[in-house]
């Protein structure tokens, strides 16, 4: 029944069970016709080409989620190297903060910006600390992209770091093997160094370059420090005698021997037997006259003795 707003009569239409049947079946076909439209327009399902771009969406997400663990590993990893780092750095003597500056000398290249902070004085800058964030966030999931220049730079530090460790590292145990640190042979002190001292032979005042150690005949005289021989014979005055140039401006002299048990050119290392005590020489009896010399220069060696291979007085 239609009313109308006027003053005209009312109309009825009366529709049969057939008529609802094809309405309800036009208001169905329309409705599917406004759905197709929906998805060709709205939906990524519409073409092969965009289903075959969701798929690879879906695929790369899934290779993301990947590479965002091990990049995870890869960040608590030179997390971890970087505690390593600063730890055998202190050890080794070198300045902890100076990881940067280690790497440009070495010719890493960090940048403009690096190279013009290290020019004028400024150092190089401290080097970055990477904080652990989803990759995929950083790809642009809800966060900044990741600094991957910046960890290239960081694992370029860490490696010239780990060079400089290793050669100072490898620079100081050698000057140490090089370190003349024990004594030569066991027994009593009985002249140490001096300036002026009377010679029991000679009866009269001469410097001391050195210091006399009272041992048994034949007991063992070894070397002190790693070096190279460069005499190994008989000396005016000083009897059988061995010199070992230790590097570094360091000489080391044993007199007065019994035996020598080593050449010329010879490379011997600390503890090595050189020679036996004996009384060659101006001597009034079997003892080793050990000197070192520093660049030319006699000193006391008894302060390169560490505190463990001092003798007794």
């Amino acid at each position: 029944m239609v009313v109308p707003h006027g003053t005209d009569a009312p109309r009825t239409y009366e529709i049969g069970e057939r008529g609802v049947r094809v309405l309800v079946g036009a208001a169905c076909a329309v409705g599917l016709l406004i759905a197709i439209a929906a998805a060709v327009l709205f939906t990524p399902w519409a073409t092969p080409s965009a289903r075959m771009a969701a798929k690879e969406n879906a695929r790369l997400k899934t290779e993301l989620a990947a590479i965002d663990q091990r990049l995870q590993v890869l960040l608590d990893t030179i997390a971890g190297i970087e505690q390593h780092d600063q730890r055998i750095r202190t050890l080794a003597g070198i300045d902890p903060d100076s990881t940067g500056e280690i790497a440009e000398k070495e010719g890493a290249t960090f940048g403009a910006s690096s190279a013009r902070a290290g020019a004028l004085g400024g150092g190089a800058p401290r080097p970055q600390r990477f904080a652990s964030k989803p990759f995929l966030g950083r790809l642009g999931f809800g966060g900044s992209r990741p600094d991957l220049d910046g960890m290239i730079q960081r694992a370029t530090e860490l490696s010239a770091s780990f060079r400089a460790v290793t050669d100072t590292l490898e620079r100081n145990v050698e000057r140490m093997a090089n370190l003349p640190s024990i004594m030569p042979t066991a027994g009593w002190l009985t002249s140490q160094f001096s300036r002026s001292r009377f010679h029991p032979i000679l009866h009269t005042s001469r410097a001391h370059e050195g210091i006399d150690v009272v041992a048994p005949m034949g007991s063992p005289i070894v070397a002190p420090a790693a070096g190279r021989v460069i005499t190994a014979g008989r000396e005016r005055g000083y009897g059988l005698t061995v010199q070992i140039d230790h590097g570094n401006g360091l000489v080391s002299t044993y007199a007065h021997a019994q035996r020598i048990a080593v050449t010329v050119g010879q490379r011997v290392t600390r503890g090595q037997l050189i020679a036996t005590v004996g009384n060659s020489g101006l001597s009034t009896g079997p003892h080793l006259h050990y000197e070192i010399q520093l660049r030319g220069k006699s000193v006391d060696p008894l302060t390169f003795v560490m505190p463990a291979g001092k003798i007794t007085d």
